[in-house]
């Protein structure tokens, strides 16, 4: 039976923390040189309808060094774009490649193209939800830290799609979250909801970001207005004022605590320049990162390795 990785809900910690140990081992014969093609011959589908810098370029080199081919398809090039129904295009598709990853604004569709492909989809990003990215940063975390078990991670910032991600992982793997959000701009209720119900450590909500950031081991923040949300770049700016990850900041963090940013980062405004590029970020790592963790979900769900 096939499966998709659309978020975190349908995989257990053992299935994701495999995930997490392939993309380490990928990353290291990576390092050594070594040739692994298990998906020669096989062809990945990327369907954008949002722009991107990470998420074409890891999924492109990622099929390429796992032996096989990606296409890129935008709106231009698609019948998606002229209105061309998804679950015809799931279809479709499923008769000509081996899967697809989609980077859209709606989560229901991720999950229709899902429903009628019969071949794996993959959540490259919605407005909802950005698997593929926490689990780069958990890789990084676990390079960091030696492991995510017993870590305070705080969350600085908007309640998007990052955040909501970060929700389902803590309510899947046991460590401790704390998002700091302004007022109006707190996660999916919903999957917060959700996450309380199974989570072994403590997930919470706090206006303040000092609060979020005290004593914390990871601190994690993204752009104030995100890709379709640029109309309301003046009335953010004044809701998310305070909300910045700078020196004053990063003093209440453990010493070695490690700052995340999934990029593109607008310095000065969410982060400031010396903290970015300063000796707790870790920022270029996890933006590595995510390579190996998408080519170790593309191997396990196309059939690379069982």
């Amino acid at each position: 039976m096939k499966r998709d990785f659309l978020s975190f809900k349908e995989y257990s910690k053992e299935e994701l923390d495999s995930l997490l140990r392939r993309a380490s081992e990928l990353k290291e014969m990576q390092k050594k040189g070594m040739v692994h093609h298990p998906l020669q011959g096989k062809a990945l589908a990327m369907i954008f309808e949002k722009s991107s810098t990470r998420t074409r370029v890891s999924f492109e080199v990622g099929m390429f060094q796992l032996g096989g081919h990606a296409i890129f398809m935008s709106p231009r090039e698609t019948q998606i774009g002229r209105g061309e129904p998804v679950k015809d295009t799931a279809r479709v598709l499923s008769r000509y490649v081996d899967g697809i990853m989609i980077r859209t604004f709606s989560q229901e569709m991720v999950e229709e193209l899902a429903r009628y492909a019969t071949i794996p989809v993959i959540n490259g990003l919605t407005d909802l939800l950005h698997p593929c990215q926490i689990m780069a940063d958990l890789l990084t975390i676990i390079e960091k830290k030696g492991g995510y078990e017993g870590l305070k991670v705080a969350w600085i910032g908007d309640g998007n799609n990052m955040a909501n991600s970060w929700i389902e992982a803590a309510g899947k793997l046991g460590f401790d979250l704390t998002l700091a959000c302004p007022k109006g701009y707190t996660p999916d209720p919903e999957i917060l909801g959700d996450a309380h119900k199974i989570a072994t450590g403590k997930i919470r909500l706090t206006s303040d970001p000092m609060d979020a950031a005290r004593d914390a081991d990871v601190i994690n923040t993204d752009v104030w207005a995100s890709m379709g949300q640029e109309v309301e770049k003046e009335q953010r700016e004044k809701a998310f004022k305070g909300y910045q990850v700078n020196k004053e900041l990063m003093k209440v963090a453990k010493k070695d605590a490690s700052v995340l940013h999934c990029l593109p980062a607008h310095r000065g405004e969410e982060i400031t320049e010396d903290v970015i590029e300063g000796p707790n970020s870790a920022v270029w790592d996890q933006a590595e990162n995510r390579l190996h963790v998408q080519k170790a979900i593309m191997e396990k769900l196309m059939g690379g390795k069982k």
